[in-house]
């Protein structure tokens, strides 16, 4: 029978070392649970070569993928395994359950990798901690914490929230933003079609009767007939545009001003900002309560902002925790998130119960941003009205005005 080497650690939190023998990896883990330690390490001393040959058989399951991981998947993963971790079942096992369920994806081939690794004797953060495609640090940094505290259930079930509610804020967004979107698209291909179709057989009935046109005539026909000649310009704008402002946010001042611009803009700039910081501050809620160190914690949460400005005001975060301050004077010095949150915080600080007070602050902004996209919702609804009403408006009045005169003509 093969005999495992296994770190582990007591109840106590003290490091364990010894050996069992088992017939396998998932009966070792049982048979050192059983003692009361939770495994930190396991390494077969025999039986190398069954080993390498799951490593080889687990090689040829990878299929050609590409692409990144879907975060709705790595959600589902996460809570999979925080169900199977919760109901008793070793790591390696419940691995093994979730990459044979899974269907083919980069997440599948990483965890066949993850799968293998943890065989040979890794901590599953380890084996984590090389694919960071699909387990970003917050990921790989939280589960290193609960083996460490001998709680990997507990911070799965708590990392499987966290991505659950992050998808929850995300899909909020984008469903409330799918009907605008859709109108808009759908009338600016009427006005397209109205200006290469339409205007140019009125203009012909017009020089057929050699009229004279009014200026909202003159300058309806004038754009009817660049858009018939240079019609590639319309789709080619908007991409050009995003190129530029990708090509601007390649540098480091260039992001930052982007990334204060967009704060700036009416509604959306609010609706950004609370969206930041809901996601921050339940991502620090998040890793604090996990056990993760703090300054990490927040290195992790600053790289997560996804927005200059809010990065460099996690910067002097981190700087003060480094110089023994508090996190509350450089978020009240940077005038970027409201007193509440400030004042949360401090209390959180003061009462040692910093995790519980972000998470408050966090479900207040989740709640904040549903309630900006549907005043943004409301808002756009009329300015769209307003805009295509407009446009027809022009359209019509320009094209009605020679017509009425050509009819007066006719009937003298």
């Amino acid at each position: 029978m093969p005999t495992y080497k296994f770190e582990g650690m007591d109840t106590a939190g003290t490091e364990v070392k010894d050996s069992v023998e088992a017939s396998n990896e998932e009966e070792a883990q049982q048979k050192v649970k059983a003692m009361g330690y939770f495994v930190t390490k396991l390494t077969a001393v025999t039986g190398k070569s069954a080993t390498k040959k799951k490593k080889k058989t687990g090689k040829s399951r990878k299929t050609f993928t590409i692409g990144g991981v879907s975060q709705k998947m790595l959600t589902i993963f996460t809570r999979q395994l925080s169900t199977l971790q919760d109901a008793g079942l070793p790591v390696l096992r419940s691995l093994r359950i979730l990459e044979k369920q899974m269907k083919p994806s980069v997440l599948k081939n990483s965890l066949i990798d993850v799968v293998e690794d943890v065989e040979s004797g890794m901590t599953l953060s380890e084996a984590m901690g090389k694919h960071p495609k699909a387990f970003d640090r917050l990921y790989v940094n939280m589960v290193r914490a609960g083996e460490a505290g001998g709680a990997l259930e507990v911070i799965l079930k708590r990392l499987a929230e966290f991505k659950e509610k992050s998808q929850s804020l995300k899909k909020k967004i984008i469903g409330a933003m799918v009907y605008p979107a859709v109108v808009i698209c759908v009338a600016v291909g009427i006005l397209i079609f109205i200006m290469v179709a339409i205007i140019p057989k009125f203009k012909k009935i017009f020089d057929d009767f050699n009229l004279q046109l009014p200026w909202m005539t003159k300058t309806l026909i004038d754009i009817s007939t660049w858009m018939a000649k240079y019609w590639y310009w319309v789709p080619l704008f908007p991409v050009g545009v995003y190129l530029l402002l990708k090509l601007i946010r390649l540098t480091k001042t260039g992001r930052y001003i982007t990334d204060r611009m967009l704060l700036w803009i009416p509604v959306v700039g609010t609706l950004v900002e609370k969206t930041i910081v809901a996601r921050t501050t339940r991502t620090l809620g998040t890793l604090v309560s996990s056990g993760v160190p703090i300054l990490e914690a927040l290195s992790i949460v600053r790289d997560t902002a996804n927005n200059a400005v809010f990065e460099k005001m996690f910067q002097r975060v981190l700087e003060s925790i480094r110089e023994g301050d508090t996190i509350a004077d450089p978020l009240r010095q940077s005038r970027l998130v409201d007193d509440m949150v400030v004042n949360m915080v401090e209390v959180g600080e003061e009462t040692g119960d910093l995790d519980t007070m972000l998470y408050k602050v966090a479900d207040f902004y989740d709640e904040e941003v549903d309630n900006t996209v549907k005043a943004l919702i409301s808002l756009l609804e009329p300015i769209m009205i307003v805009f295509l009403g407009g446009a027809i408006g022009f359209i019509v009045i320009a094209l009605f005005l020679p017509l009425i005169k050509l009819l007066e003509g006719l009937s003298k």
